[in-house]
């Protein structure tokens, strides 16, 4: 799991510079959480959990102007991106380098799935003051499914990771004793004019990095990328080749 974790690392620190040119997703993911979010809710302590290059800390201004933000992300270079006024931290949101009860609102958009969801949650519900709320994007088993299907029958190995199921997370966060008010599930599908260019969106967003023993070790071969490319193309449409992101946007409270 170590090691696993120094790859994502890697993968994200390598996307950093190229991450806001591509992160058109992650911003309307963004808008989406923080308009589930309640309007009358006025947290003075706001942590962004995986904030990446700072679009939700930028949303989280905006919405509260008067709050204290904290940014953290585990990949170093993303925090040289964040707005002014926004505290960075470098650090693991499985295990948060911040006092119990300390927060009133934990905001995570497209960080968990790279992580063990009970600790990320048994994480937040800690940080979190008594009525303190978590507003959560994360993304659910059918994202990339086009992915897998183009490489099924191409070879042996994994592709994509495995995302959490709607009806496992909403037990996670109840045993956590985090009680969810909105639990939403969105297919956003993305579409590009080339494979070519929908893989690269995946790479520089560093999501390219698969938790699985048996991944690829190394590039495709000729063969393998040419029936790949094959079965991705019948699945084109009028907009371009489709790319799903199977998201959940969550509003729970402690």
């Amino acid at each position: 799991m170590i090691v696993e974790k120094q790859l994502l690392r890697q993968s994200f620190s390598r996307a950093a510079p190229r991450y806001d040119a591509v992160a058109d997703f992650q911003r309307e993911a963004g808008r989406r959480l923080m308009a589930a979010c309640n309007p009358e809710y006025s947290p003075l302590h706001v942590l962004d959990a995986g904030c990446g290059t700072g679009h939700g800390l930028q949303l989280i201004a905006q919405r509260w102007p008067e709050a204290s933000l904290l940014g953290l992300d585990f990949a170093a270079p993303m925090l040289a991106r964040l707005p002014a006024g926004a505290t960075a931290l470098c650090g693991d949101i499985e295990q948060l380098p911040l006092a119990d009860a300390s927060v009133d609102l934990v905001w995570s958009s497209l960080a968990m799935q790279w992580c063990d969801t009970s600790r990320v949650i048994g994480e937040v519900h800690r940080v979190l003051r008594s009525g303190g709320h978590f507003a959560l994007c994360t993304l659910g088993p059918a994202t990339f499914v086009e992915l897998r299907r183009a490489f099924a029958g191409v070879d042996r190995f994994r592709h994509t990771n495995d995302f959490i199921d709607i009806d496992t997370l909403r037990l996670t966060l109840e045993d956590a004793g985090l009680m969810s008010a909105k639990l939403q599930r969105v297919e956003m599908v993305r579409h590009y004019p080339d494979l070519r260019s929908l893989l690269a969106s995946v790479r520089d967003l560093g999501a390219n990095h698969v938790a699985a023993s048996n991944r690829r070790p190394g590039l495709m071969g000729k063969a393998a990328w040419q029936r790949f490319a094959a079965n991705y193309e019948r699945m084109r449409t009028t907009a371009g080749l489709p790319l799903t992101y199977d998201t959940y946007f969550v509003l729970a409270k402690k």
